[in-house]
């Protein structure tokens, strides 16, 4: 397969071109956002979509998030990233496959239904996970596109994927928020340095290879600007896949937690990585999808049950 995006292969990084769509779908009266909704998300790149949850919906959601971050010990330990230099939880991925409230929240149409209309495709979950940050110990996450580690270390080959981050606490402008640079998903930024074997191990804890360098990151920046998207608990933030994002560090006493969900279209399912020999594990990049079927209705206490 050729390599549409390379990385990490070369000795100074680039600014390369998008060369997919964005937005697969035109816009029709029985689409699942508004006609203004899908020009923003084609053109920047995010969207905020508030009030898709009932109040109960959301406390079901809090009830679950913290039942799991009260006993790590009982989930598949693989799974549960700590906090550098500590034992904090900063992430449990397959969260889908460990809780009955998250796989529903997965497969729930106003998420997956929204994914499979801007992907144009029927629809797959090819990672999930809970992110967590304590108030004052939660670590920054640096800035990043998720593709080029998607496409170089699990074979995702085309940017046909994007995420959804299910705000379960507030996220306000002070407790260290996603940060998105809108329009940057339109650029590729390739990033320098060999992969060293099983990166994930410390890359999921802190990234050191697939972060662009500060060059192509202020470019990017002056070029398009910084917005931190902020919400109450029940808040979607929608971005795709290649957006640059990333957030700083949590000192307030306000913890910030969010159920992350990625959607990739089943036309896009992975192939050999492009930059390592052995990919990630399952439980980071699922390689044998399964296609949702977007689940109307509401969340209820029976699913937790």
């Amino acid at each position: 397969m050729i390599d549409l995006y390379p990385s990490r292969c070369a000795a100074e990084p680039e600014l390369l071109p998008r060369r997919d769509p964005v937005a697969y779908r035109a816009w029709a009266p029985d689409a699942p956002v508004t006609a203004a909704q899908l020009e923003q998300f084609d053109r920047d790149g995010y969207l905020v979509l508030e009030s898709l949850f009932r109040e109960d919906e959301i406390e079901l959601l809090q009830t679950e998030t913290r039942r799991l971050l009260a006993d790590p010990a009982a989930l598949n330990a693989d799974t549960v990233v700590t906090e550098p230099g500590g034992n904090e939880v900063r992430s449990i991925f397959e969260i889908h496959t460990q809780s009955e409230m998250m796989q529903r929240l997965a497969a729930d149409e106003r998420l997956a239904g929204v994914a499979r209309f801007l992907l144009g495709d029927d629809v797959y979950l090819h990672q999930s996970r809970l992110n967590y940050k304590p108030g004052f110990q939660g670590r920054e996450f640096y800035w990043h596109s998720d593709f080029e580690t998607w496409h170089v270390e699990d074979g995702m080959p085309r940017m046909r994927a994007l995420s959804m981050s299910v705000l379960l606490a507030e996220n306000t402008p002070n407790n260290g928020p996603l940060m998105v640079i809108p329009g940057s998903h339109r650029t590729f930024v390739t990033c320098v340095g060999e992969t060293p074997d099983d990166h994930y191990k410390m890359s999921l804890k802190k990234q050191e290879y697939g972060v662009p360098d500060e060059g192509s990151l202020a470019t990017l920046a002056h070029r398009h600007g910084i917005v931190a998207p902020t919400g109450k608990a029940g808040t979607v933030i929608l971005f795709d896949c290649n957006m640059m994002h990333g957030s700083n560090g949590n000192i307030t006493p306000f913890p910030r937690a969010n159920a992350f969900l990625v959607y990739n279209a089943l036309s896009n399912r992975l192939h050999q990585p492009f930059g390592v020999d052995t990919p990630r594990p399952s439980f980071i990049a699922t390689r044998e999808p399964r296609k949702l079927q977007p689940t109307p209705g509401p969340l209820t206490k029976e699913i937790a049950a």
